[in-house]
C-alpha cells in the first residue's frame, strides 16, 4: 500500500474521535454495497452522522458512490482499498483499541 495513502487511513480510523465508526462502515462495505439508511440502521447511527463520515470517507478515496448526492446512493469500496483490505486491519488491530 501507498505510504502516503496508509497514512490517510490511520489519520481516519485512528487519530479521529469518528474513527471507530468509519471502521464498521468499511467492514460493512466489504460484504455488500449499501446506501447510508441501510448502514445506519445497521449500526445504529443516526442517517446523518452516516452522511458525515461516508462524505470523508469519499473525500478520501476510502468509498464511492454510484449516485453524487442523491438519497438512496449506494456506496461501495474503492477497489484499492478492496485489495488492501489487510493493511486497514493490520492498522486498526495496532493502534484502534488505545
Amino acid at each position: 500500500m501507498d505510504p502516503a495513502f496508509k497514512r490517510v487511513l490511520m489519520y481516519l480510523l485512528v487519530g479521529t474521535k469518528g474513527g471507530p465508526n468509519r471502521l464498521q462502515m468499511i467492514r460493512l462495505l466489504q460484504d455488500e454495497p449499501m446506501n447510508a439508511n441501510k448502514m445506519g440502521e445497521r449500526l445504529g447511527l443516526d442517517y446523518k452522522t452516516i452522511q458525515h463520515h461516508l462524505k470523508i470517507l469519499k473525500e478520501n478515496n476510502v468509498v464511492v458512490s454510484n449516485a453524487s448526492g442523491s438519497y438512496g446512493a449506494m456506496y461501495f469500496l474503492t477497489p484499492y482499498v478492496e485489495k488492501n483490505l489487510s493493511t486497514l486491519e493490520e492498522i486498526w488491530a495496532r493502534f484502534g483499541k488505545r
